[in-house]
């Protein structure tokens, strides 16, 4: 364990602890949520207009993950292609705020940083940000990059980002993200080569929590997977972490919202009533199977736990963003958490 870094870990979560230690309150009722990408002016546009139709299903969250997606003023030349505007988000706010529907933004922080040969605008402005820095040309022989969490530059510009969504999403929480990040400590960075990946990966979390939830005041949220340890609990290291990070569910705040994937039918699901024993609120995920939103939602129900929020119903485009209240999982899952 490297000492350095460990006494940083110490520091960074002990007042977050203290300060968050008092249990949440229950849901007044199910969150019955989708999640949709909106990384594009048109996608947002969309969603804008099937937003009654979503409120009338029952929908009563949308998770919106915008990642570069926006207009931002702080730093233009992170914009990727045809983002949205000020006045594209203010019109999806006012309406999901006529029906009633929680928007959360999501901004995916860490991993996810390109995706096939495309490296988006954070690592391709500023690749000393890279975790991998002149490695993977082209992105070949890697699922997606990160960023390096120990990068004493990165997260002033992360936080102007988050800074922006937050206001103009008039947020009140935000999904930072966190799924399948499979570059952490890698021996090419400079920074964390040699160091314990869960204390890497904490300290990610953590330096998150710290800026939006103790010095903001708002929510987080973030996916569970690289909390759970393919060793102890056989989901294979998509859905859990066969990399070193699942040690950091000890060493982040209880009161972070575990947005908890899986998108196969299975009889059980034993990361849900592992994160609720550890004292986190989980809002379970599933996806375009029907029959694996059937038993996630079946099995979620049965724990009869205060701190699970409902379902979160995943999209990725498997369906138009215009179909979306025609999609048989949300149709089903709504249903079932009226």
């Amino acid at each position: 364990m490297n000492k350095a870094l460990s006494c940083t870990l110490a520091l960074c979560i002990l007042p977050i602890l203290l300060a968050s230690s008092s249990p949440a309150a229950a849901p007044s009722q199910p969150w019955r949520g989708i999640h949709v990408l909106i990384t594009t002016r048109d996608k947002t546009e969309q969603l804008t207009e099937v937003v009654g139709q979503l409120a009338n299903l029952g929908v009563n969250l949308i998770v919106t993950e915008i990642n570069y997606g926006y207009e931002y003023q702080s730093h233009p030349e992170l914009r990727t292609a045809n983002p949205s505007k000020k006045e594209d988000i203010q019109k999806l706010v006012a309406e999901c705020r006529k029906y009633h529907i929680r928007l959360i933004p999501q901004f995916q922080c860490l991993g996810h940083q390109s995706w096939s040969k495309h490296s988006f605008p954070l690592l391709a402005k500023y690749p000393q940000f890279d975790e991998t820095p002149g490695q993977h040309p082209n992105n070949e022989g890697i699922y997606c990059r990160s960023w390096c969490p120990l990068h004493p530059e990165i997260n002033p510009v992360v936080f102007r980002l988050m800074d922006e969504l937050i206001a103009i999403f008039e947020a009140d929480a935000l999904h930072v993200g966190m799924d399948e990040v499979f570059l952490i400590g890698e021996d090419a960075c400079p920074r964390c080569k040699g160091k314990d990946k869960a204390e890497l990966f904490a300290k990610a979390v953590n330096d998150y929590h710290k800026y939006l939830v103790a010095k903001k005041k708002l929510e987080m949220l973030m996916w569970g997977d690289r909390l759970i340890d393919a060793n102890k609990i056989d989901y294979g290291k998509w859905e859990a972490s066969a990399n070193g990070t699942a040690g950091a569910i000890d060493l982040i705040p209880k009161d972070i919202i575990i947005c908890d994937w899986h998108y196969e039918p299975r009889e059980t699901y034993a990361s849900i009533p592992m994160f609720l024993e550890k004292g986190f609120r989980v809002w379970p995920a599933g996806w375009r199977k029907l029959e694996a939103t059937k038993a996630l939602v079946a099995y979620s129900r049965n724990l009869n736990s205060r701190k699970m929020l409902g379902h979160l119903n995943t999209t990725w485009g498997a369906v138009p963003i215009k179909e979306l209240a025609k999609f048989e999982p949300i149709l089903y899952a709504t249903s079932c958490l009226r």
